[in-house]
């Protein structure tokens, strides 16, 4: 059973300004994530799922609360985060293993450290055999498995993936979600990802955040206690589809953390803009 706590969010609220007024875009949100869980943050379009996952990789800094990371409270962007986008943004002038590598690029590693560590994480991927082929030569599903070879290279503790299969064909999709799972329980990695697919969410995770829109909020979080691994037509799975849909449609409260319902307090009455 996990019992430590990687990743901790408190009270965590964000406004943006726009044409000078403040939009709120989340508020006072709670969760926790523990070492080696998979946890999926689901809700509609314009909740703030991926603002979130922004600020824990520390991409920007400009947010109240504290989002705690081993304890330590986030401030910019480190190695022992990686993140998967939608798109692969791999670089097309590089063969997969340079794209690989640049996750290390930065780093004080060795050229032969450098060159094992990519060769591994392309084994762990199952690209050991497209480490010399080009972007334009992978199929989507590989590219996004370079994708996170890449983000994996560094060793982080902890991997966030927005909407990694989103662009995919369902056969892919379905693909990928095992492989994600291989990786996740062959790597121990902790992983955070966002989602609009509830039997996506069902399948992948230990538990699901239910999110609602505007400002963003947590409305509930479903905890997922079925082995893997999982059948989608099984009653007990289709039972966790079932209320985790009922909340994002009718609203009811779920199982919620631990957490006091108070408003975003913003220095001066103002956030930061970012681009």
């Amino acid at each position: 059973m996990r019992a430590t706590n990687l990743l901790d969010i408190r009270a965590v609220s964000k406004t943006y300004i726009v044409d000078d007024e403040p939009v709120e875009v989340l508020r006072n949100i709670h969760f926790t994530v523990a070492e080696e869980e998979f946890v999926t943050v689901i809700g509609e379009s314009g909740c703030g799922k991926s603002t979130l996952l922004r600020l824990i990789v520390g991409l920007d800094i400009g947010y109240c609360g504290d989002i705690l990371l081993d304890g330590t409270r986030i401030a910019a962007p480190g190695r022992d985060r990686g993140i998967v986008f939608q798109d692969h943004r791999l670089l097309p002038w590089l063969s997969v293993e340079q794209n690989v590598a640049l996750g290390l690029d930065a780093s004080d590693e060795s050229p032969a450290a450098v060159k094992q560590a990519v060769a591994a994480n392309l084994d762990l991927v199952k690209l050991a055999d497209f480490g010399r082929a080009y972007p334009h030569q992978l199929s989507g599903g590989m590219a996004q498995r370079a994708a996170i070879a890449r983000a994996l290279v560094a060793k982080p503790r902890i991997l966030l993936l927005d909407e990694p299969l989103g662009a995919l064909d369902s056969q892919t999709r379905a693909y990928l979600q095992d492989e994600l799972l291989r990786i996740h329980q062959r790597g121990k990695v902790t992983m955070v990802m966002v989602t609009h697919d509830i039997e996506e969410a069902v399948y992948l995770s230990d538990k699901i955040v239910v999110m609602e829109p505007r400002p963003g909020r947590v409305r509930g979080i479903v905890p997922v206690e079925l082995p893997h691994p999982r059948n989608r037509a099984a009653a007990d799975f289709i039972a966790v589809k079932e209320r985790v849909l009922a909340s994002l449609v009718n609203g009811p409260p779920l199982c919620f953390d631990a957490a006091p319902k108070s408003r975003p307090i913003v220095p001066d009455g103002r956030a930061r803009r970012f681009g």
